[in-house]
């Protein structure tokens, strides 16, 4: 079958068949499936609210596509994007924390986009090392490390950078000077009118890391390495590569990019330190990189698509109560079910229908 079948038609055909799955349940609830649909479309993309939510979401689900994409192409599945990007924000809001009442914006920002990236590679680390020198299963090591950040969180929430005097379990909020520019600000000075939503300037950083991990994996030397270690490491061993070293850049990237969750939500929304920012934006990228095949391009369209979903998932609550926050979950759920885990469910389908074009073709030129 052509290419574009593979990454853009049976991709979609997943999406629509996870659709149509949902509109059965929400009939069985008594609801009428094409109002949700219209009520979810009109909620994610009637307005510059709806779209800029839309794409606060999306910019989370392409930093943590984006990092089990680079990990998945060196041949390495990577649970752990959800702890990476916890253990960024960690350090995002350790360096504004410490930085916002003396350090000007100019210097703060690199700074935590250095801490997202640092923190989160180091804890993308052990586990890479782990399966690289000790031979432990990357997926257990990663699921394992989601948990310990977690509880390191709760802790240091609880007994080190609560605020005197919170009985919630977050740190101060930063200074001024410490928030990321939200894009409604960025572009009101050249006459763009947006309303005010969280969608910042993590946006820009997620489309250069899209740049960045096209280039890096189709156009470097160490591209290549990391898709020769990812096909075959025996093959990629008598090529003169060393998928150790593989293991450790690939996690170490993967955990870096995962990182960056922590900036869009520590400096660019919440301006504080607090529990359960990620709101399982780690899980959620393993489907994004598996429906947009780890490319870059079908990553971006793919967390559109879960941006559309959660946030027009949230007007369908508030537009029509029998559709719970639960429902809007189940249809995630759907939609990871066809496009992740059964994702060749289809490829029969369009296989027999190419088939049977090829064989006509050659009798359709004759006549």
């Amino acid at each position: 079958m052509p290419r574009w079948v593979e990454i853009g038609l049976i991709p979609l055909a997943n999406v629509i068949l996870a659709l149509l799955v949902a509109g059965l349940i929400v009939l069985a609830i008594g609801e009428n499936p094409l109002a949700a649909v219209r009520v979810m479309i009109v909620g994610a993309l009637g307005d510059s609210e709806g779209i800029g939510y839309t794409l606060y979401y999306a910019t989370n689900f392409i930093f943590t596509g984006l990092a089990v994409a680079v990990a998945f192409h060196a041949g390495l599945f990577n649970i752990g994007g959800e702890g990476q990007a916890t253990f960024g924000g960690l350090g995002v809001g350790l360096v504004l924390l410490a930085g916002d009442r003396h350090l000007p914006f100019a210097a703060l920002l690199p700074l935590a986009l250095l801490a997202a990236t640092g923190f989160g590679a180091a804890w993308a680390l052990v586990p890479a090392w782990l399966q690289a020198y000790r031979g432990s299963h990357i997926v257990i090591t990663t699921i394992m490390f989601n948990f310990l950040a977690a509880a390191l969180m709760v802790y240091l929430m609880v007994n080190v950078l609560i605020a005197p005097g919170s009985m919630s379990p977050e740190s101060r909020e930063v200074g001024a000077a410490a928030h990321l520019p939200q894009m409604h600000e960025v572009l009101a000075p050249l006459g763009v009118k947006l309303t005010a939503t969280p969608l910042n300037l993590s946006l820009v950083l997620a489309a250069a890391l899209c740049v960045f991990v096209w280039l890096l994996v189709w156009h470097t030397p160490l591209g290549f390495e990391l898709r020769t270690a990812g096909h075959s490491a025996t093959a990629a061993l008598y090529a003169g590569v060393r998928p150790r070293r593989i293991v450790i850049i690939s996690m170490c990237l993967s955990g870096a990019i995962a990182g960056c969750v922590g900036l869009n939500e520590i400096m660019g929304v919440h301006h504080r330190l607090l529990l359960n920012f990620t709101a399982g934006y780690g899980f959620t990228g393993i489907a994004v990189a598996l429906m947009g095949r780890n490319h870059p391009v079908g990553i971006v369209l793919a967390s559109l698509l879960f941006g559309i979903v959660t946030q027009g998932g949230t007007e369908l609550a508030f537009a029509m109560p029998r559709i719970t926050r639960d429902m809007i979950v189940v249809i995630q759920g759907l939609v990871i079910l066809f496009s992740g885990a059964l994702p060749e469910l289809n490829r029969p389908w369009f296989g027999w229908l190419f088939a049977a074009l090829s064989r006509r073709a050659p009798a359709l030129r004759r006549a």
